[in-house]
């Protein structure tokens, strides 16, 4: 691929960027290896890879704090990267072995993580849309100033509950971020011929929901954004919509052959505004980093995931009176 020209001064630390860097880097790897072992029958089931929209996730985490809490689709193993789940435990998930977030039984849609504040990918589209409304107001119950991001595409945003939760989260004031990720095809269906709207953020005026759009291939803009949008949530302020403008390089999941978009109009946004090239062309023009700096965490990033995918084959397959574990939860008083 060619490097993403950036000529921009910044004033980002070199740290910072690197780590933006790093964790955008460490999304593509394990994605792309991810898309390896379902090649190969390792990875079983619906598969979404989040390939292209690394920095969504990254600018936004780049924000939050313990306590801040995140819920998304099926499109979620970036998610559970940029929060700070093992990479070996999502790929033993994505595997269906023992070891994995969820004993092997959640996949790749369904992994879950209590101690990461990450409650999960959810298979039915814009399921976790009002699920991220109520962790929310749970929040707000308790008086915390902790937020909820609450993930879902421009396909979801046509789904009726997706309101429902709008009018809810500004009639309480819920300290709740609706990120809409528009990678501009739903399933398969362009935003253009699924919304009667040209901006999907707009929808949510009718509440008095503040929002705005942002370049969703910019980490920077992103975080940038993703600050306001924090800032005017823990401030009792209500809810925020951003939508995050993206594009995803692969099919809606790995049995999508993506035949809906020409194979040059994916070239173009991979030569000319991939999040990580322009990382790395700001790290390169602000003498941040040398090209072998930037091999380095290039190694790195691939030992961490091919350690993973080590793991996920060594780990076993649950057992079968696992089936019977973690349906009902005992109540307390």
């Amino acid at each position: 691929m060619a490097t993403r020209k950036s000529t921009k001064k910044t004033n980002v630390s070199a740290d910072e960027l690197k780590l933006y860097y790093r964790e955008m880097l460490l999304i593509r790897r394990f994605e792309e290896k991810a898309g390896q072992l379902y090649g190969m029958g390792v990875i079983g089931g619906f598969c979404h890879l989040y390939i292209g929209q690394e920095a969504v996730v990254v600018g936004l985490e780049a924000n939050s704090k313990e306590g801040d809490k995140r819920i998304t689709s099926y499109r979620d193993h970036g998610h559970m990267l940029a929060c700070g789940m093992d990479p070996n435990g999502v790929m033993a998930e994505l595997a269906g072995r023992f070891d994995g977030y969820s004993a092997g039984k959640g996949g790749s849609m369904h992994m879950f993580s209590e101690e990461k504040n990450f409650y999960g990918g959810n298979g039915i589209v814009a399921a976790q849309v009002p699920l991220g409304t109520g962790l929310a107001f749970a929040d707000k119950y308790k008086g915390s100033d902790n937020v909820t991001f609450a993930y879902f595409g421009d396909g979801a945003a046509n789904q009726g509950q997706v309101y429902e939760a709008f009018n809810m989260a500004a009639l309480w004031n819920l300290p709740v971020i609706y990120v809409i990720e528009n990678n501009q095809y739903a399933m398969g269906t362009s935003q253009q011929r699924s919304t009667s709207t040209r901006d999907i953020y707009t929808r949510g005026e009718a509440f008095g929901i503040p929002g705005e759009i942002v370049d969703g291939m910019d980490v920077l803009a992103v975080r940038d954004a993703g600050e306001k949008a924090i800032k005017h949530c823990r401030s009792g302020k209500g809810p925020y919509i951003l939508e995050i403008k993206t594009y995803r390089y692969r099919g809606h999941s790995m049995s999508d052959p993506a035949k809906y978009r020409t194979r040059e109009e994916v070239q173009k946004v991979r030569e000319e505004r991939d999040p990580i090239e322009h990382v790395r062309g700001l790290l390169l023009a602000n003498k941040y980093a040398t090209e072998d700096d930037l091999k380095a965490i290039d190694k790195e990033i691939k030992g961490i995931v091919n350690e993973s995918a080590e793991f996920a084959r060594n780990s076993p397959e649950p057992d079968p009176a696992e089936l019977w574990t973690d349906i009902y939860a005992e109540a307390t008083a």
